[in-house]
């Protein structure tokens, strides 16, 4: 019987016919099937030995004539009379429980409500690690054997390849996580939990296996380049999951409540806040989930169960959508760019609108400010740096790419009549254009919060935004922070047209030392931007312009954005030249070959 079905999945995807075929045989089915059966009888037994006897305390959770020893003791304690209170601690000490007097309709309840948390958390530690485990290496098999090209070379498509990786892969773990599924659910409706949270909390483990999946293939294929090293990246991948899965689970279960900033954000990648939320006593957090207090643009929307597993599912479909497109963009050319032009734009765009989301919450004071962006600025500053560095590196094509579009564009052939729209859209014309969007985009939620903050938080204190002087200095240093980051880009793409070999090493290791050098050098010398105005004017010149604001004046910040844009027009001038003379040169060598 299975074997039929095999064969009718195979009509269906022969990529999960291929993938189950291999691994669906008698002994790892017979170990899968006993090493979860075998789970399942220790974790039952694990809990059954807690089971009240004759010796069961009086003063134990489950003895009903604990209310009555609690009531007496409260009275002796209020009345100071510590012979009765010697005489009951005696009395319970040396007597039991009686059998009739035990509550075991609760103890059979807490007792299934255990089974079903502990197989909660066994089923995501189980999925997430074995899971992307397995499927790392996987493709460092199928690349060491070269059957993974042999795939790219059949006539399926890519979601069908996809999908029967993601499902055959990981099947024998699935067939483990099923067989305990019955148990699991009947532990929860024999706990009391309502069916309609235990289906959310399946559903947020399907999205979360989805995603991390996802993550795992597209580093198994960006790993190929380093060979031997794919099975060591499968068990260090593992690792990585479970130290997060562990992470989490410990911020999870803290009683804190300071995630009123965008950090919260990340924590959605995780299932413990959630289910944690729907299973309060997963933790026996004393305040109760820390996900109750969070907010989405000053909304409560962590209010019903509704909106919480509903955003978590959003956020992780998301984020899987995109990075299966990223994979399905690059499975069959894998000397494609990560992600496109119009792709970055879309990435931008969601994780300002996330961050800021989680940004703009009330803080433990009900403040907007101070709790909001004012506890953000440098999170959000790093982030969208490295954010828009990692563009840089993926989005600026090589000497052979911007050749061959030069020449096209030089003999009117491209698939943009308009030389904007190609800048913009194209895959292998230069990248400063779609640069230069992506940090419009970062800079649009920057300019709107400068411009609609008040001077004055809720509890009528000034803040650093005390004067329209400090807002135009802020204008200002954002303004010299894109202009340096553009000057950035632009080195790099002058650096990959180079005919030098290793271009790309070398623009990283270039790029890396002006962003990284400068700040280590002043911060070594202990070089302050309230020292002197002369420092600060150095500090507006480097990464961190934001280091020399203060103890600028608003003439200097100026003429240091026009002395950046200078340089940054007279770069821009020198990469425009170099392309024109790649296309002419491209375009004369075919014709002197005529």
């Amino acid at each position: 019987m299975m074997f039929n079905l095999i064969d009718k999945i195979g009509d269906w995807n022969p990529q999960l016919f291929r993938e189950l075929k291999g691994r669906l045989k008698f002994f790892n089915v017979a170990i899968a099937v006993a090493t979860s059966l075998l789970l399942q009888l220790v974790v039952f037994l694990y809990q059954l030995r807690e089971f009240p006897n004759d010796r069961y305390s009086l003063v134990d959770r489950y003895c009903r004539l604990r209310q009555v020893y609690e009531q007496k003791q409260n009275q002796a304690l209020q009345q100071s009379d510590q012979s009765r209170i010697v005489d009951f601690n005696d009395f319970f000490s040396k007597n039991f429980c009686p059998q009739n007097e035990i509550d075991l309709q609760l103890w059979w309840r807490d007792h299934w409500e255990y089974i079903f948390l502990t197989f909660s958390v066994i089923f995501v530690f189980t999925l997430l690690v074995a899971g992307s485990y397995l499927l790392i290496n996987d493709l460092a098999k199928e690349e060491t054997r070269g059957t993974l090209n042999f795939i790219r070379l059949s006539p399926q498509s890519e979601t069908s390849i996809l999908t029967g990786k993601l499902l055959g892969v990981p099947s024998l773990i699935y067939l483990f996580i099923l067989l305990a599924v019955p148990l699991h659910l009947w532990a929860g409706l024999s706990a009391n939990i309502a069916f309609s949270y235990i289906l959310s909390y399946y559903a947020i483990l399907a999205a979360s296996c989805i995603f991390f999946y996802s993550a795992a293939l597209l580093l198994a294929l960006f790993s190929r380049s380093v060979n031997g090293f794919q099975p060591l990246l499968a068990l260090l991948s593992s690792g990585v999951v479970s130290l997060f899965l562990f992470i989490t689970m410990v911020l999870a279960s803290s009683d804190s409540n300071s995630l009123n900033n965008s950090t919260a954000w990340f924590r959605l990648f995780n299932p413990w806040d959630t289910t944690n939320y729907l299973f309060p006593n997963l933790f026996h957090i004393s305040n109760g989930s820390s996900v109750k207090n969070w907010q989405f643009f000053y909304l409560p929307f962590w209010t019903s169960v509704v909106n919480v597993v509903g955003f978590h599912l959003l956020n992780l479909g998301l984020c899987s959508y995109g990075i299966l497109q990223v994979i399905k963009r690059c499975f069959r050319n894998p000397q494609a760019s990560i992600i496109s032009k119009k792709q970055s734009y879309l990435l931008v765009a969601f994780s300002q609108f996330m961050m800021w989301g989680f940004t703009l919450q009330l803080g433990i004071d009900n403040e907007r400010w101070d709790e909001g962006v004012g506890g953000n600025i440098v999170f959000l500053a790093v982030y969208n740096l490295a954010l828009i560095l990692s563009l840089i590196a993926v989005l600026s094509p090589h000497r052979q790419d911007v050749q061959d579009w030069a020449r096209y564009r030089h003999q009117g052939v491209s698939s943009h009549k308009n030389l904007w729209q190609d800048l913009i859209w194209g895959e292998k014309s230069p990248a400063l254009v779609a640069i230069a969007i992506n940090l419009i985009i970062v800079t649009i939620p920057w300019l709107v919060w400068i411009s609609f903050t008040s001077v004055f938080d809720a509890n009528d204190r000034q803040t650093w935004l005390s004067h329209d002087i400090d807002r135009f200095k802020v204008l200002l240093a954002i303004a010299l922070s894109i202009s340096i980051i553009m000057i950035y880009a632009t080195i790099a793409q002058l650096i990959l047209l180079l005919k030098t070999p290793k271009r790309s090493s070398w623009a990283i290791r270039t790029i890396g030392a002006a962003i990284l050098l400068p700040p280590m050098i002043l911060g070594f010398i202990s070089i302050s931007s309230q020292v002197s105005t002369v420092m600060s004017t150095v500090w507006l010149f480097s990464t961190c312009p934001w280091a020399g604001i203060e103890g600028s004046g608003t003439t200097t910040i100026f003429m240091a954005f026009l002395a950046e844009l200078t340089v940054l027009v007279w770069l821009n001038f020198q990469l425009t030249k170099r392309v024109r003379l790649a296309g002419e040169s491209a375009t004369k060598a075919l014709l002197a070959g005529r």
